[in-house]
């Protein structure tokens, strides 16, 4: 017999041909969005569904959850955030049964109500990268979602600052033999730019309202508390100073944003401008308005954009990568892989167990991992050497254990020892091996494995975990920091103290910092109106945040 080498272009020409069976050409009214995926998808199905961070494909996904269940189920999908209702609305009807995904966020209660109802299969809780990497190897969608700004009659897409993950799940499809569906916020005559051109794109339908966005860096700098500005002093000072930190990526938090907001005052006051936090790989966040005006931040690269950022970035061009017509183009892949060889992530965590595992997922609750896994992971495969990877690969203990040198990446958790309703940060085993039980996983959900964490910042110090020599030495360094925890109070007082000896750990006063001088005075934003000033009236920030 013959063997058929073009299966997946036939299948593609069936599901186009249904579309025209019912009227449908390129450019699909909304009112007809439901017909159309009722024709191109079959029962079984991978697909995925844009969802982002930010961007989502709404619109779309709302369509697929009233699609009839008796002509389109079983679907797989393969998203990287399930953020909205209807992500999930589609496995109560019957419509999806099987899910690969990286972020859950505040639909992760339902979720794993839906998995212990039997209602969701999971294949795997991914990291971006890995999930985007499958598109092109093992869960390669039959059909995509995406969202866009802007097509042009031909179907020539303008994803505009908010590129996000489009062009892996535009690529991994269309390259493939599937079918792209866009959802944009408007028909032009011509698109300020291509982002994706028209011949990979199958199908475009205009949403009858632009689609969803949700401003997750925007964080306000009067709900920075006292402690976190001590916590942001000990890392300028004990981490990016003696590490000459100028490659970096920050994860999402208030802990964060203090440290952004006193770099234009307390860095500047220990002469750091241009020595450290030079180029980042992080959203436009607007807490690095005043450090980006007062010359610290020189480069950024960004998994996407933030809303009423666009006049900040397009008037900022030296700082973000921008197009030919002004406005950024964000790809969460390639910032993913640039904060992967980056010199130091830090960013937070819900619990650190006694090795230095952290992880988000909590009882009854599976919000996945996002990007941090890869952020915060040791990059073996780095070859280029910077004076604090050097210096972290030399005090690094295992490599005490061989005679070839190494560098090492810094990768930090900077938490509070209790987080909200005086939950502890610090537990002697994480919930991650109770849910591992509970939803039948092949791995606890561990979001940074320890054997990659080198420093633990709390309010009582730093915990340099990667210069201990035995786990048991790095037992009572995470104890050590733990504070009034019970992690903590079951320290050992005599290895604590010899620990600090060895400078492994560091209090404030170790590092001549006085806790005292922690204040708000520090923040050279005290609020949004602040940072609206700083950028000279560019950055228009959401109503939500307006309190003037």
């Amino acid at each position: 017999m013959t063997k058929s080498w073009n299966r997946g272009a036939e299948q593609k020409r069936q599901r186009l041909a249904a579309a025209r069976v019912q009227g449908l050409d390129k450019l699909v009214p909304a009112e007809r969005a439901i017909d159309l995926l009722e024709a191109v998808l079959t029962p079984g199905d991978r697909l995925c569904v844009e969802g982002n961070n930010q961007k989502h494909a709404d619109f779309l996904s709302a369509c697929l959850a009233k699609v009839d269940p008796a002509r389109v189920n079983g679907l797989h999908i393969v998203q990287s955030n399930l953020a909205l209702p209807q992500h999930l609305d589609v496995f109560e009807r019957g419509i999806a049964a099987k899910l690969d995904f990286c972020y859950s966020g505040e639909q992760g209660v339902r979720m794993a109500r839906l998995i212990k109802e039997g209602r969701i299969e999971v294949g795997a809780i991914h990291t971006y990268l890995e999930l985007y990497s499958r598109y092109f190897v093992d869960l390669t969608p039959q059909v995509a979602f995406v969202a866009a700004q802007s097509a042009d009659a031909e179907g020539n897409l303008y994803t505009g600052p908010n590129t996000e993950d489009t062009p892996a799940v535009v690529e991994g499809t269309a390259f493939k033999n599937g079918i792209v569906i866009a959802q944009v916020n408007e028909i032009v005559e011509r698109v300020p730019r291509v982002d994706v051109p028209a011949g990979w794109v199958s199908f475009v339908v205009p949403s009858p309202k632009p689609h969803y966005i949700e401003p997750i860096f925007t964080r306000d700098p009067a709900q920075i508390s006292e402690i976190q500005v001590l916590m942001a002093m000990m890392v300028i000072k004990g981490l990016y100073a003696p590490y000459q930190v100028n490659r970096l990526n920050h994860g999402i938090g208030f802990d964060t944003a203090a440290i952004e907001l006193i770099l234009p005052t307390y860095a500047a006051s220990l002469g750091l401008k241009d020595r450290i936090c030079s180029f980042m790989t992080v959203n436009p966040c607007p807490t690095l308005i005043p450090a980006i005006e007062a010359g610290f931040v020189k480069g950024i690269h960004c998994a996407g954009s933030e809303l009423g950022m666009e006049r900040y970035i397009e008037e900022r061009s030296d700082v973000f990568f921008n197009g030919p017509d002004g406005t950024m183009r964000s790809n969460r892949v390639f910032c993913q892989l640039a904060g992967h060889y980056v010199d130091l992530f830090i960013g937070s965590t819900l619990q650190i167990d006694l090795e230095g595992n952290s992880s988000t997922a909590t009882l009854n609750r599976i919000a996945g991992f996002g990007g941090a896994p890869n952020f915060g992971s040791e990059s073996r495969g780095r070859r280029h050497a910077s004076p604090g990877w050097l210096k972290a690969g030399e005090e690094s203990a295992a490599s005490r254990m061989s005679a070839m040198p190494r560098g090492r990446k810094l990768v930090v958790q900077l938490v509070e020892t209790f987080r909200e309703k005086m939950q502890p940060t610090f537990v002697e085993r994480l919930d991650a091996w109770q849910l591992q039980e509970d939803f039948d996983l092949d791995l606890p959900p561990v979001m940074v494995y320890g054997d990659d964490v080198t420093h633990i910042v709390t309010e009582e110090g730093i915990a340099h975990l990667h210069r201990c020599n035995t786990l048991a030495e790095r037992e009572q360094a995470i104890r050590g920091v733990a504070g009034y925890t019970p992690v903590g109070l079951a320290r050992d007082p005599l290895a604590v103290e010899a620990l600090r000896r060895q400078g492994i750990i560091q209090r404030p006063e170790d590092l001549d910092i006085d806790p005292r001088l922690a204040t708000r005075d520090l923040l050279a934003a005290k609020s949004i109106k602040d940072l609206v000033r700083w950028s000279g009236g560019l950055y228009d920030p959401p109503n939500r945040f307006r309190n003037w």
